[in-house]
């Protein structure tokens, strides 16, 4: 029997629009292994690894007269070179060209009609690097189906070896058939008609509010956040990135205690506080951006269960962009987050990158599709931090150098920011609307600053300090 959609999935799809897509992209860095790297070697990469993932070789079919969920059928067309593409950038091609590019690839939507995923190989960067964006749906990476960007990655320069798996789809039902199916599967168990009504409706509810949000958007009769990071999305993406070591941020872990997850999003407040003052917004000392940070947590009663040993739960913090002190700003980010440690159901960073399948690629869809299942207007920004492997980690021996996210935009949002640590660094990817944030490498710019701006401070205070009197907390 084909396995339906679950309601939050028939959400999510009821949510996406032009001007909204959603899916989620990694764009990971590599310089090339010896034999060079090439669009043959990626297509045999994954055609190696996608029998670990199934769900990539499926697509949605809809059940006539949306009587019950769309289920997930295996597509009988499926052309692994339709989902692999090839793309270039001028040699010798710049970062800022990467950039573009892949804003012009997130500002696209995805086929429904076929599998819900593609992964392009950019060539042409300096120094023959060469760099693989993975773009896949909220519904497809939902907890128990990893993203495909994961499994192409390994942690020795030598590919692992792995079994052999022949494919091929299951039979195409006919519409009456799945109707049918539905209906059946419907009188057997209950739930399942309870999950099926509750699909609809809350996707019908979702279409009503995105519905809503436009004509207020005309009329002004909708409140929706204000300032520089609310708007109605275009059909056009910016994206830019960001470099820094993460030895600046135990650094002031050390000199302050917390943890680096603090000291990541006090650095985003303290750009975010740079950034509106560039645009002479108004930030006055109680102005606050209420950001919503995805946390790990290990127990049951969260509604997210990810096969990776961990789920998440949405946190809402106020970011202190109107604090001037760089100081005080970590400390209050860490004292609003005081309290989720204190449960006792904290995941840690070191204790995260050591489960069992995990990677950053895999949690960032997981936690923009959590966002996504908030309501948009009760937040300003979507911030997503997960802490990578310390360590190499190679695509068909080509070592990888850096990995951004790209996470999606809400509606009535301008902007999201994610961040990976990978091998001693923390990459950041801001994606924003194309109209709305002109001026998004002025952020990129201030992100970087506030970084300096905490070591700065950090330092400081060390040098006045007495011996002994530092905090040592090791956590993440």
């Amino acid at each position: 029997m084909s396995e339906r959609l679950r309601p939050r999935d028939v959400a999510l799809l009821a949510l996406e629009s032009a001007r909204t897509p959603m899916h989620v992209a990694t764009l990971d860095t590599f310089e090339p292994p010896d034999g060079g790297f090439d669009y043959a070697r990626l297509v045999s990469l994954i055609a190696d690894r996608i029998a670990f993932v199934p769900r990539f070789r499926q697509r949605l079919r809809d059940v006539p007269g949306h009587l019950a969920n769309p289920v997930w059928v295996d597509d009988a067309d499926f052309d692994l070179a339709f989902h692999v593409r090839r793309s270039a950038v001028p040699r010798p091609g710049t970062v800022e060209q990467l950039r573009e590019l892949t804003a012009r690839i997130m500002s696209r939507r995805l086929d429904r009609s076929r599998p819900l995923w593609e992964t392009y190989l950019v060539e042409g960067l300096a120094g023959g690097q060469f760099a693989i964006l993975t773009k896949s749906h909220h519904v497809l990476v939902d907890g128990t189906t990893v993203d495909l960007g994961q499994l192409i990655l390994d942690d020795t320069a030598e590919s692992r070896s792995t079994p052999e798996v022949s494919w091929r789809p299951e039979r195409s039902h006919a519409g009456v058939e799945l109707l049918g199916e539905a209906m059946l599967e419907s009188f057997r168990h209950p739930a399942v008609l309870a999950d099926n009504v509750r699909g609809q409706l809350i996707g019908a509810r979702q279409f009503a509010d995105w519905a809503l949000t436009r004509v207020g958007d005309a009329t002004g009769r909708v409140s929706m956040p204000e300032g520089a990071l609310a708007a109605r999305p275009s059909e056009q993406r910016r994206f830019t990135t960001v470099d820094t070591r993460l030895a600046s941020y135990r650094r002031v872990r050390q000199a302050h205690g917390g943890t680096v997850n603090d000291v990541v999003l006090a650095t985003i407040a303290g750009a975010l506080r740079s950034w509106l003052l560039t645009r002479a917004e108004t930030v006055a000392s109680s102005t606050r951006v209420r950001a919503l940070v995805p946390l790990s947590v290990v127990d049951d009663e969260f509604a997210e269960p990810t096969s990776l040993g961990s789920q998440l739960t949405p946190h809402l913090l106020d970011l202190p962009v109107g604090e001037q002190s760089p100081v005080m700003r970590l400390h209050q980010v860490s004292y609003a987050l005081k309290a989720h440690k204190e449960t006792g159901r904290a995941v840690s960073a070191a204790k995260l990158a050591e489960i069992s399948g995990f990677a950053p690629t895999t949690f960032h869809a997981l936690g923009s599709r959590l966002a996504a299942s908030h309501p948009a207007k009760s937040f300003h920004l979507l911030i997503t931090n997960v802490p990578g492997p310390q360590f190499p980690l190679y695509a068909a021996g080509g070592r990888m150098l850096a990995s951004y996210p790209v996470l999606p935009l809400l509606p009535g949002h301008a902007l999201t920011i994610g961040a990976t640590s990978y091998d001693g660094s923390v990459y950041y990817g801001i994606d924003a609307d194309r109209d709305a944030v002109p001026d998004i490498d002025v952020l990129a710019q201030c992100l970087r600053e506030a970084v300096d701006e905490l070591v700065d401070a950090s330092s400081s205070t060390r040098a006045r300090a007495p011996r002994g009197r530092l905090s040592t907390r090791r956590e993440r």
